[in-house]
């Protein structure tokens, strides 16, 4: 009787919390309407789909945002892989008895973390790409790895230092190295740990990649430019255009919290 009271209670919330995202969703709504209706704009979605794909002859043809997104997702995967491994290292670098080690971690992370991205994005490019002859792609690659992999050095810091000692004290005792005991004691569950915060990194760089639109890379956010110098449509464009970010944001958080469940229920 008790679990049939304790799951109709869980029931309702759901149900209440689906009520009250309704109804914000609908002031939203509301709100924007009054206003572009103020402001004398006449909607024009039917318009938007071309830029979203076409069907002619059966045959599908991704549209200019398609073919932005699928750049943004190309950018947004090679930077977070380097990102990864840029913050591990330094990570590592932070918490070596090494004073060199130390020294070159502490500087990358003051360096990169008060300076602003745009500022970084535009001397790789400007200056450094000319020099190394490398792509505005690769620019905007190293500039987001680098940026984005100074915060997660410090969220991998954090999981590896909440360690205890003698996780550290078993594996040397069985005869294992630094390296053998960072792969198979320490990151594993370092990682576990951390999860969530590199899950809102992840995220934020997806959100951060927008920046390469100003060095002329056609990601998704440039082709929504492009699209409304030439229409004019700028409320219908931007809001498909955040609603697309809004998408692989919420499909990356949905993915990667059915990953911790698993993780949970697998330790």
């Amino acid at each position: 009787m008790r679990h049939s009271d304790d799951g109709k209670r869980i029931n309702d919330l759901v149900l209440l919390d689906v009520v009250k995202f309704l109804l914000l969703a609908a002031v939203i709504v509301g709100v924007l309407a009054i206003g572009t209706e103020k402001l004398g704009y006449h909607w024009q979605w039917y318009r938007v789909e071309r830029y979203i794909f076409t069907f002619e002859n059966s045959r599908f043809t991704a549209g200019p945002l398609l073919q932005g997104l699928w750049i943004t997702f190309k950018i947004t995967a090679v930077s977070l892989v380097l990102a990864f491994a840029f913050g591990l290292v330094t990570a590592i670098f932070r918490i070596s008895d090494s004073l060199a080690a130390r020294a070159v971690a502490l500087s990358y992370l003051e360096m990169i973390r008060n300076t602003p991205l745009l500022i970084q994005l535009f001397f790789i490019y400007f200056v450094i790409s000319p020099v190394v002859d490398v792509s505005a792609f690769t620019s905007a690659v190293l500039a987001l790895s680098l940026f984005e992999g100074a915060y997660i050095s410090e969220i991998f810091r954090s999981g590896i230092v909440s360690i205890d000692r003698g996780q550290w004290e078993a594996a040397h005792s069985l005869g294992m190295d630094t390296y053998e005991t960072y792969r198979h004691v320490i990151l594993p569950q370092a990682v576990r740990r951390v999860l969530p915060p590199l899950t809102s990194q992840a995220i934020s760089l997806i959100k951060d990649s927008a920046l390469v639109s100003t060095i002329a890379i056609y990601d998704l956010t440039m082709q929504g430019q492009a699209i409304i110098a030439e229409t004019f449509l700028a409320f219908e464009i931007w809001f498909t255009v955040a609603a697309i970010y809004l998408v692989v944001t919420g499909a990356l958080s949905f993915g990667v919290h059915a990953l911790e469940e698993k993780l949970k229920a697998a330790y």
